[in-house]
């Protein structure tokens, strides 16, 4: 099966025993064109990182979400609206001595909108806005602990995007979709949720690209959508991709239902869908996407499948902090993840938050103020300096 131009279509969604088995086969050729065009031929690429939950809080009520926690939970809890200064940094000098690079900021979307002792925690801190904190928190990781700050803070608008732009290297936010009725029907995933307004979050990756920041986002397969709604949201990534170039790389997420949520009834993106929908992106988005796949929601025997069906990275995996998003989900252990990769035909190989030919073409996409951090962690090819000499369990070898 050649799948060419005309061919491609939302149908692709829908394969299943040999048309998939075609389609993933098809997939899989197109990513091993990219690896070589790119001079990794045969390399799957994985961060080493810490993620940093500064606040739980958050303006949005997705159906399916544990992230998420109201005041009234936290204060039982005995947690501040948002972590410490002094605690987050904890956080990454602890995920520095163990070798990590990266420090994944993710949070709820513009709380103090929402809750009132979001407001006046920031106030205290003598902070303006949730954003400006994570800016703030940004530049002290990395002048404290060396660690590259990936920003993961939801919609902002193109101001917010420039402010933050010195203070870490990469962005990123999930499209998820874009399917207008899901947020906009009662019941639905993203009802009562401002911020998954797909046409405010297809904005922000505009505003990214014409300011040329590298941008992580990606899809969430299986929280109501149709095929068409699913194949159109495929379609909106490879557009503003190829109008900008700063599309890093493309999450496709398969859907896992969370006890305690309006959707905990919902089953689970099925693994067939979930991989016909992994090689169409492959196959529309093309050869040189950077396309990842969580390591972490997919079963150990399941990953070969997604290696087949054109994956090609398994983006940020930690020694040291849980998935907080996926908290039931536990990260594969490094060494696990070489072998199963090396099994399926390919070799794993560590990179940096920013992916390799950002880092190669700086002066166009990365603050200036950065690039002596970015290249303190990066070989001449921009992977991860190291990395082919570094052992399995992330100490340097002697």
């Amino acid at each position: 099966m050649s799948l060419q131009a005309p061919e491609v279509s939302a149908s692709m969604l829908s394969a299943r025993g040999s048309e998939l088995e075609d389609l993933v086969r098809e997939a899989g050729r197109i990513r091993d064109e990219g690896l070589s065009r790119a001079g990794r031929p045969g390399v799957i690429t994985w961060s080493r990182k810490v993620f940093v939950p500064v606040t739980t809080l958050c303006r949005d009520r997705c159906h399916y979400c544990v992230f998420v926690d109201t005041p009234g939970k936290l204060e039982r809890k005995g947690i501040a609206p948002y972590l410490s200064e002094e605690h987050v940094l904890a956080i990454a000098h602890q995920g520095a001595a163990l070798g990590c690079k990266e420090a994944l900021l993710t949070l709820g979307d513009r709380p103090e909108d929402r809750w009132d002792v979001a407001r006046e925690w920031l106030d205290a801190h003598g902070f303006a806005s949730t954003l400006d904190y994570v800016g703030h928190l940004a530049r002290r990781i990395t002048e404290e602990t060396g660690l590259l700050a990936h920003l993961n803070p939801g919609v902002m608008t193109a101001e917010e995007l420039e402010r933050l732009r010195p203070t870490a290297p990469s962005m990123g936010m999930m499209l998820e979709t874009t399917s207008h009725r899901l947020f906009a029907e009662p019941g639905q995933a993203h009802y009562g949720s401002p911020d998954k307004d797909p046409a405010l979050r297809l904005q922000v990756l505009e505003d990214a690209g014409r300011l040329k920041i590298p941008f992580t986002t990606g899809l969430l397969i299986g929280i109501g959508e149709t095929v068409d709604e699913r194949f159109d949201s495929i379609l909106a990534l490879r557009d503003v991709s190829e109008r900008h170039g700063h599309v890093q790389e493309v999450i496709i997420q398969n859907f896992r239902a969370k006890p305690a949520t309006a959707m905990q009834g919902v089953a689970d993106a099925g693994t067939d869908a979930y991989i016909a929908a992994v090689a169409t992106t492959r196959i529309v988005l093309g050869p040189d996407a950077r396309i990842q796949a969580p390591p972490n929601l997919s079963d150990p025997s399941e990953l070969a499948r997604l290696v087949a069906a054109g994956i090609d990275d398994w983006g940020g995996v930690s020694p040291l902090t849980a998935d907080h998003v996926n908290p039931e989900r536990p990260w594969p252990q490094v060494d696990q993840l070489t072998d199963l990769t090396r099994a399926a035909g390919y070799e794993l190989r560590e990179r940096l938050t920013v992916h390799p030919h950002y880092i190669r073409d700086r002066g166009t996409w990365i603050d200036p103020s950065l690039h002596d951090a970015v290249l303190r962690f990066a070989d001449a090819d921009g992977m991860a300096a190291g990395s082919a000499e570094r052992d399995v369990s992330g100490a340097d070898t002697p």
